[in-house]
């Protein structure tokens, strides 16, 4: 079945990997700005690896069919460094014209601190001002509650923003709620070791509906899997759910949300 790829750090992983997508029926990627495995030293990296996002990976996914867009900001785990934050914030709006570049993402918290904060403000003003969607990451284990509500109520205290233009991605059992009841799109992330198990994810689908919802792998360098969608989608087939309904959830509600963008193309093909 055909699914999209909504959040797959790309970089991290093998040209293998997109081969073995394309043949599980991924249409599209899509690339969160993500933290390299280590701290960079200046916005001439981010530079670098925003050109990979808009140049390089957009030629690897075709190789095998897929489309291939991203997003663009400085990650949370980078974000202490307001300097460096305000240097990479300024390279930012040259990217955002880029013809796969979809919005401002991912963006939002990962100690709840001062900075992250302030950094966090920063895009969302940069996004309302560019008229982008959103993509936000949460933190994880202990500090996700709070982050969540941090974050949900940072973006509803910014008028300018559309909250249905906003996902709100790693959402579990305790956040799903609260994104959801905030008119923002909820992301689950299929990882093997945290965040979200495919079973877990089907159960949020069974409780909390399949609208405004999509799941992803958000493959990157740690323990993750990039075919987790469809994993997850044979899954759901298993627990007696219909290719109708499988398909909203890893096809269609992504196509929905990214269609809000006028660079997202795949919605015209499918």
């Amino acid at each position: 079945m055909r699914y999209i790829e909504p959040h797959g750090h790309m970089v991290s992983r093998t040209t293998d990997d997109y081969k073995a997508m394309a043949i599980a029926g991924c249409k599209a990627i899509c690339e969160p700005a993500f933290w390299a495995g280590f701290d960079r030293s200046s916005a001439d990296g981010f530079y670098d690896y925003f050109r990979q996002l808009t140049e390089y990976e957009p030629r690897r996914a075709a190789m095998f069919g897929i489309d291939h867009y991203c997003w663009m900001c400085i990650n949370p785990k980078e974000s202490e460094d307001i300097k460096l934050a305000d240097d990479v914030l300024a390279i930012i709006p040259e990217f955002v014209e880029k013809e796969n570049v979809l919005g401002i993402g991912e963006i939002g918290l990962n100690k709840n601190s001062r900075n992250e904060i302030t950094v966090l403000e920063k895009h969302i003003n940069l996004a309302a001002e560019m008229n982008q969607l959103i993509l936000v990451h949460t933190p994880h284990l202990e500090d996700k509650l709070k982050g969540t509500k941090l974050i949900v109520d940072i973006i509803k205290n910014d008028s300018r923003i559309d909250p249905g233009r906003v996902i709100i991605d790693h959402v579990e059992e305790h956040t799903i709620k609260i994104v959801k009841d905030a008119g923002m799109w909820a992301g689950m992330t299929l990882y093997p070791e945290s965040k979200c198990s495919p079973n877990r994810a089907i159960d949020m689908l069974e409780v909390f509906g399949s609208d405004n919802i999509w799941m992803n792998a958000a493959c990157d360098w740690g323990p993750s899997d990039p075919l987790a969608v469809p994993k997850t989608m044979q899954e759901m087939r298993r627990r007696g759910h219909t290719d109708e309904f499988i398909d909203k959830v890893a096809f269609g509600n992504p196509v929905k949300f990214m269609s809000q963008s006028p660079k997202f193309k795949l919605a015209a093909k499918a």
